[in-house]
């Protein structure tokens, strides 16, 4: 939630500095060379910086997917008519709607009567 706001108030940082260099070049006298925004070489070192701060944020997303889809979670299948609770384990990756794919290999498919409880492992009933 703080990224959004830092984002917006970068937006509004930048479009500040952007209007103030076109009214600073728009009050100026014809033909004279209007300064630069940035000064020379800031806007290369800018630029790198995003670019070192996005390829950052890309590579923690995609561990942080990673580390989540690898750790491995207690599925309890419970019969709605029965109450039988039936314990699986498997990765959280492998655990897709009403599918779900054990350590062992094996396939579960859930019947319309059968809900899913995820827990980690450890901290089930």
């Amino acid at each position: 939630m703080i990224w959004k706001f830092l984002l917006t108030a970068a937006v509004i940082v930048a479009a500040f500095f952007f209007i103030r260099h076109r009214l600073r070049v728009a009050g100026q006298p014809p033909g004279e060379v209007p300064p630069p925004l940035l000064p020379a070489g800031t806007a290369r070192k800018l630029a790198a910086a995003v670019l070192a701060i996005m390829l950052l944020g890309s590579g923690w997303s995609l561990y942080r997917s990673w580390a989540l889809g690898h750790q491995v979670v207690e599925v309890q299948v419970v019969n709605a008519n029965t109450g039988t609770i039936t314990a699986y384990k498997a990765y959280r990756r492998d655990v897709e709607g009403r599918v779900i794919r054990t350590l062992d290999g094996r396939e579960i498919r859930l019947a319309d009567v059968e809900r899913m409880i995820l827990t980690r492992e450890g901290q089930g009933f």
